[in-house]
């Protein structure tokens, strides 16, 4: 228990609670995040102006605000799950890459796969195939086509994003060329050795960090690596499907909480227990939570269920709805 001064904001609260984390257990949390909430940028590319730094993560606070016995303030803040929003498909990934015994070509980058094709199939034209092409040729590179089509289209601007788990790792450097062994080949590296190095770079890289998110355009709830636990609420521009919603299993009944917040911070790359604050950030603004996201006070719509109506504090369109099921062991929830 931690007891601090009088709370005169929403933001000076949850900042001097900072000193109480505590992980908590048995409750089903569900997010749904608006569809203008922010990805993270490519880890190592500048945030365009709809991103937010690819270095960061962010994390879900409950938070209690009371008086004690002395009638002063008294507050907790519980850390209920940390998570990452990621582009589902990050074509300046130089690891986005096709894997498995069913693809055609292990390694090769998606960004080259219809080019890929056909150099195998040896039609350059799909319209104008050469007279020796077989049915099957003409059909595997309309098929590469057709696939490039889609692809381009999830990595575009309102492309899934995808709420994932949380690493502040990376991948090694890009080589310099296709024949430089110094680095993963470059996309644009596409015969068989450059391909399998990329494959052995990519998958060495996954070893050693299983919680870092790479996507894929094949099926976006089994990325290559790390986990998904939802999307960000918007369309599926390949089957105009709707999508979104997110869904994490805490170790504690989560009731009688007076708030809710998330917070984004930068990552501890280096792990020296700081974060990784760019230079450009003025000391007034380095705090232990970091910046304040989304913040709602709950509600209670049915017996077992908590609500919140979560707001960004600067922009009226970010926002979410969080669902609380709490105490799982027993089947009192009623509609």
């Amino acid at each position: 228990m931690c007891s601090w001064g009088v709370v005169r904001t929403i933001a000076l609260a949850l900042l001097s609670l900072a000193g109480c984390i505590d992980e908590f257990n048995g409750s089903n949390v569900q997010l749904d995040l608006a569809a203008p909430t922010p990805a993270q940028a490519p880890l190592g590319l500048a945030p365009l102006a709809d991103e937010l730094p690819g270095n960061i993560h962010f994390t879900l606070y409950a938070f209690r605000e009371y008086v004690d016995e002395q009638g002063k303030p008294v507050g907790s803040l519980f850390e209920l799950q940390q998570f990452e929003i990621h582009h589902a498909v990050d074509l300046a990934s130089p690891c986005y890459i096709d894997v498995g015994e069913h693809v055609p070509f292990p390694g090769v980058h998606v960004s080259k796969f219809v080019d890929k094709m056909k150099e195998a199939t040896g039609i350059d034209d799909i319209a104008n195939p050469p007279a020796s092409a077989t049915e099957r040729q003409k059909i595997e590179l309309a098929t590469a086509i057709e696939r490039g089509e889609n692809v381009n289209k999830l990595a575009a601007d309102g492309g899934p994003k995808a709420l994932t788990t949380v690493s502040d790792g990376g991948y090694p450097a890009v080589a310099a060329s296709c024949t430089d062994t110094n680095g993963i080949p470059p996309p644009m590296c596409i015969d068989d050795d450059a391909n399998a190095r990329r494959l052995a770079a990519c998958q060495a890289a996954w070893s050693g960090d299983k919680s870092y998110y790479e996507g894929t355009d094949r099926v976006l709830t089994l990325p290559l690596n790390g986990s998904v636990a939802g999307f960000v609420t918007g369309m599926n521009p390949v089957n105009l499907g709707d999508i979104g919603g997110a869904q994490f299993f805490v170790d504690e009944e989560l009731d009688d909480f007076d708030g809710f917040a998330i917070y984004w911070q930068y990552d501890d790359a280096n792990h020296d227990g700081m974060p990784d604050y760019p230079a450009n950030v003025p000391m007034a603004d380095r705090n232990k939570l970091g910046v304040q996201f989304l913040f709602g006070r709950p509600d209670k719509p049915t017996r077992g269920v908590i609500h919140a109506h979560m707001t960004n504090l600067t922009d009226p369109f970010i926002t979410a709805e969080l669902a609380i099921f709490t105490n799982l062991n027993e089947d009192d929830v009623h509609f």
